[in-house]
């Protein structure tokens, strides 16, 4: 939104302001759900929800305006919310209550990882898919334009097959077998 249309950081950061709102609003009423509903099918829809917004938002072209990513906006945003209270609650609920707070700092800490590594490699996808489709990318041509939106459809494409990859995983491998019953709610 920056290099290709022009818009300022503050206008790129209010015109991703439905990710942001919709994953706040959705993810306490997630939250509440996932008390009665297993984890895996937070975990999983949430993560299948991210991946048809990432397919959503391919395709664009270099004449299209911001809004064409709107309906992936609102998807993934719908999807974050989704995913990030069960994460947290699966994280601590396969431990022993005295070692939750272990068990939340490794799951902070692996977050926290997987954003790097995340960022790293969709960077080295970008850069090469640049080098190999223009060479030093230069914004103010059509042809730096091109070949910067190509390389954004590549990457969004990649995390799809990311999302729907961790959405077919969850599904998989979280079982609620795996949780620990903790005595309050065993007592209930």
């Amino acid at each position: 939104m920056q290099n290709v249309l022009g818009y300022s950081p503050l206008e790129t950061g209010v015109r991703f302001l439905p990710i942001s709102l919709l994953s706040f609003v959705v993810a306490p009423i997630a939250g509440k759900l996932a008390e009665r509903f297993p984890a895996r099918a937070f975990l999983g829809s949430g993560l299948v929800l991210i991946g048809v917004a990432l397919v959503l938002m391919s395709g664009i072209d270099p004449g299209d305006d911001w809004t064409t990513l709107l309906a992936g906006f609102i998807l993934g945003g719908i999807g974050i919310g989704f995913v990030n209270p069960p994460l947290a609650a699966a994280a601590i609920g396969v431990v022993e209550p005295q070692r939750s707070g272990a068990a939340s700092g490794i799951n902070s800490t692996f977050r926290q990882i997987g954003t790097a590594v995340g960022i790293a490699g969709l960077g080295a996808i970008l850069q090469g898919s640049l080098a190999h489709n223009l060479g030093p990318a230069d914004f103010a041509s059509q042809a730096g334009r091109a070949a910067y939106i190509d390389a954004f459809n590549e990457l969004l494409i990649v995390g799809a097959v990311v999302a729907f990859a961790g959405a077919a995983l969850a599904f998989a491998l979280i079982r609620s077998r795996d949780f620990v019953a903790h005595p309050a709610a065993a007592a209930a």
